[in-house]
């Protein structure tokens, strides 16, 4: 019993109330910073992914912890929205681009319904990019390509695959982890079928630039025509 009790006290409780919790959640501020970037909408250019490029660039050097990562909403057949946290991989004429395996939960979705919404967050500006539209898969070849330009981590990690899959036990995850990184150091240019290329053709790029006074800058980018093949029609929302 005395053993017991020790080890309780080695680990205590550390739990938070509901008071403490709001209290903790109400103290939080937004974008603590000496100065917010400017955007004047009426200098952005006519197409969305030149300002893209400059946002991310300006996001880069102002010290932005992983520019790169966004977050990915699709729906399941059922229609029951879900999202995660991903690597983008490019962002060019044909669209925004990422990659992963076509068997994991995205991937099932996006073959079910290829629709999907990227958002972008970077907070050392006060700035968000929100992308939506349709979702094609690329060539085999061409995620293949863009796993081994990767790392060694991102082929084991492939590897490993069974993505979304219910996991026995952490010891499990340890055996098949070592395997694949083994497997990708000895050949790294081994293929994985699974592994897929994405690219989201926006329909809608909202570029949002926050303001001290909550006065933000709300500059939406929409196609012209309902197939999603027209021209870009610019125009300003209430924050």
């Amino acid at each position: 019993m005395h053993k017991e009790h020790e080890e309780h006290q080695e680990h205590p409780d550390q739990s938070v109330t509901q008071d403490e919790f709001r209290d903790l959640l109400r103290a939080q501020r937004v974008w603590d910073l000496p100065e917010l970037p400017s955007f004047d909408p009426d200098a952005a250019p006519g197409d969305p992914l030149p300002l893209f490029h400059r946002w991310f660039t300006e996001a880069v050097a102002a010290g932005q912890t992983e520019p790169h990562t966004a977050t990915l909403a699709t729906a399941d057949e059922e229609g029951r929205p879900d999202l995660r946290t991903l690597m983008l991989h490019d962002a060019d004429e044909h669209g925004w681009h990422f990659a992963t395996h076509a068997t994991s939960a995205k991937g099932r979705q996006l073959a079910a319904r290829p629709e999907a919404a990227l958002g972008f967050y970077w907070p050392a500006q006060a700035r968000q990019i929100r992308v939506r539209g349709t979702v094609t898969a690329r060539p085999s070849a061409e995620g293949q390509a863009d796993l081994h330009a990767r790392s060694t981590g991102a082929l084991a990690a492939a590897l490993t695959g069974r993505q979304s899959e219910v996991l026995g036990s952490a010891a499990e995850l340890a055996r098949a982890s070592e395997a694949a990184w083994e497997r990708a150091q000895a050949e790294p240019d081994t293929p994985v079928p699974t592994w897929t290329a994405y690219v989201l053709r926006p329909r809608e790029v909202e570029f949002f630039q926050g303001d001290t006074r909550r006065r933000h800058i709300r500059l939406r980018y929409r196609r012209d025509g309902g197939d999603g093949t027209g021209g870009w029609l610019r125009e300003l929302l209430w924050p």
